[in-house]
């Protein structure tokens, strides 16, 4: 067995890097958060190659004299606590003293500080953690950190980053969650001496919340304040009837700390629960603050997750203070001349929205395609009768203005419109993106989508594939783009929530190899979003139209999501109910 030895420093301080330091944006949070607590009123990030070339970051806080600037790269080095109470009080982002030692372990570094006593700038100059240069520089008050070449001394670990673009991302991300949680700092982002945001110090928190969370539906969002006992919550949540299919436009921060905290989103949830589908997400933004004492940072080695001591009272706390917003406003909504409900399709798409002006007016059902020669339903259970198709049935009533009622050879027929439009319009849009092109509507006024750095990327790959759907799509300056035409099939339908959706659907699945798959998903937001809603009546015709269009689908008995388009049963099982 071999013997028990203490490991180099230079060995704990990689293995101490690898807790902290998981990829380029970890070295950002640090190296930010640092300077925050620094008081920092203006912070510059550059970056070059997703953050594996370079990493710097600048600022004007209160910086160090070179005494401590040596300190600060010895591990457990820290200005910010300094008795056991202080460890189970953090009032500071930062506190571990690990990250500079860490960071410099792994990368080439340099730190170049300077306090308001000291005339001239400390810099010192960091290879593979050992020190190589230490100096004085001319610099204005403040601290420039510079990390080059990321996990060069480990190599394995270097090999598990993802591309400039991905690691980019990942960077903006954490950038701009630490951007809302402090608007009254500036932070200004590079990336291959390209910049990438700007954001100005803003004196209403409101202001960084519409500029992060990229929507511009300012009187949908609700404002949120909860005080009782030992916690506050404030912030703001949008209306149910907008929600996303990830959570990624969730914001929790406790103590002004951003956290993924499972706790604070069950409980968000919970005040939503009955006005959210299943797999739905809203878009919020919570500040929840309790004492010190009361929350335990120190949980995770990236300062990503807490514990609270009163976990139930904060949960409870969270989910009153959400439901309770959201009554008073939708009693707000409903006393206002347009008024408004959640929808009750499955994608939380208002039918009472606005429609979109286009340049040819037309309903937003499609026409009904040539007569031809019927084929039987291929149906997998194979309990339909070969001779009968969608458009023999005779339409006998509605049911809720949602399933259409019918009869056909002593059998009971319940067809779900929205489920059955679904699966037309997404074999059409399939036909259309394979080259059986459709008609275009031009919008008469083009609008505007803005998205965050990494579904921006994304929406620059995605704008040919997009074309082909029939969605023509440009830049418009940064992260904004502009909608100038859908297809015929979304007349009516407000397309800037599809394109967010659409893009959160390729964001999850990938834009690379798996494409097909992205696409696919794509189709079916489309699809969803262009269909009839429930509780949406329809003329004869109409229905007449949409069961000869369920006749030309290859699979007509099941919505892209899965869900059946009908249900049938026999005159004999009907009877059996009633005991006959």
């Amino acid at each position: 067995m071999p013997k028990i030895r203490i490991l180099p420093e230079n060995l704990s301080n990689k293995i101490a890097a690898g807790e902290v330091v998981e990829r380029p944006c970890s070295v950002v949070k640090e190296l930010v958060e640092n300077a925050l607590d620094a008081h920092a009123g203006r912070i510059i990030i550059e970056v070059e190659n997703g953050g594996k070339s370079l990493i710097r970051v600048s600022d004007n806080g209160i910086g160090m004299n070179g005494d401590d600037a040596m300190l600060a790269l010895e591990r457990y080095a820290t200005s910010k606590i300094y008795k056991d109470d202080d460890l189970f009080s953090i009032k500071t982002l930062g506190f571990r003293g690990e990250a500079l030692p860490s960071i410099a372990s792994v990368s080439r570094f340099s730190l170049v500080t300077k306090d308001e006593a000291s005339k001239t700038a400390a810099e010192i100059i960091v290879e593979g953690g050992r020190i190589k240069k230490v100096s004085q520089t001319g610099a204005p008050q403040g601290t420039m950190v510079t990390v080059g070449r990321l996990f060069y001394n480990i190599p394995a670990r270097r090999k598990f980053l993802k591309s400039a673009s991905t690691e980019m991302g990942h960077i903006a991300d954490i950038i701009s969650s630490i951007a809302l949680g402090n608007p009254n700092a500036g932070f200004r982002l590079y990336h291959n001496r390209k910049i990438v945001k700007n954001w100005l110090p803003a004196s209403d928190p409101f202001d960084r919340v519409m500029d992060v969370t990229g929507t511009s539906l300012k009187s949908d969002f609700c404002k949120l304040q909860f005080n009782e006992k030992f916690i506050s919550i404030a912030g703001w949540i949008l209306s149910p009837k907008i929600s996303r299919s990830t959570s990624r436009g969730i914001y929790i921060y406790v103590n002004n700390r951003f956290v993924r905290d499972r706790v604070i989103q069950h409980a968000l949830l919970e005040g939503y629960r009955q006005r959210l589908m299943k797999g739905r997400f809203p878009v919020a933004v919570l500040f929840v603050d309790v004492p010190f004492e009361q929350v335990d940072v120190n949980v995770h080695p990236a300062k990503q997750e807490v514990r609270f001591a009163r976990q139930k009272e904060v949960h409870e706390a969270v989910k009153d203070a959400v439901s309770k917003a959201l009554r008073q406003f939708e009693t707000h909504k409903w006393a206002e001349k347009d008024k408004w409900k959640p929808d009750e399709t499955h994608n939380n798409f208002s039918v009472s929205e606005p429609a979109i002006a286009y340049t040819v007016t037309e309903s937003s059902f499609p026409p009904e395609p040539q007569k031809r020669a019927h084929s039987p339903l291929q149906i997998q259970d194979q309990l339909w009768d070969k001779k009968t198709c969608f458009a023999d049935l005779k339409i006998i009533g509605r049911f809720y203005n949602t399933y259409i009622i019918c009869e056909s050879n002593h059998e009971l027929v319940l067809i779900d419109q929205h489920a059955a439009h679904e699966r037309v319009l997404y074999e059409q849009l399939k036909s259309r993106y394979k080259g059986s092109k459709g008609p275009d509507q031009s919008l008469l006024i083009p609008e505007t989508v803005d998205l965050g750095y990494r579904e921006a990327e994304i929406l620059k790959k995605m704008i040919p594939e997009f074309l082909r759907l029939g969605l023509e799509i440009e830049p418009f300056g940064n992260n904004t783009f502009a909608i100038k035409s859908a297809p015929a099939i979304l007349a009516g339908r407000e397309i800037r929530p599809l394109i967010i959706e659409m893009v959160e659907k390729i964001a999850k699945t990938g834009f690379g190899p798996d494409m097909e798959k992205g696409i696919d998903k794509c189709l079916i937001t489309m699809a969803c979003h262009g269909a009839i809603r429930a509780n949406q009546a329809l003329t004869d015709t109409e229905i007449k139209t949409l069961l000869n269009q369920l006749d030309q689908c290859e699979n007509p008995s099941n919505c892209p999501h899965g869900r059946p388009t009908w249900i049938k049963w026999s005159k004999g099982e009907v009877e059996k109910m009633f005991g006959r």
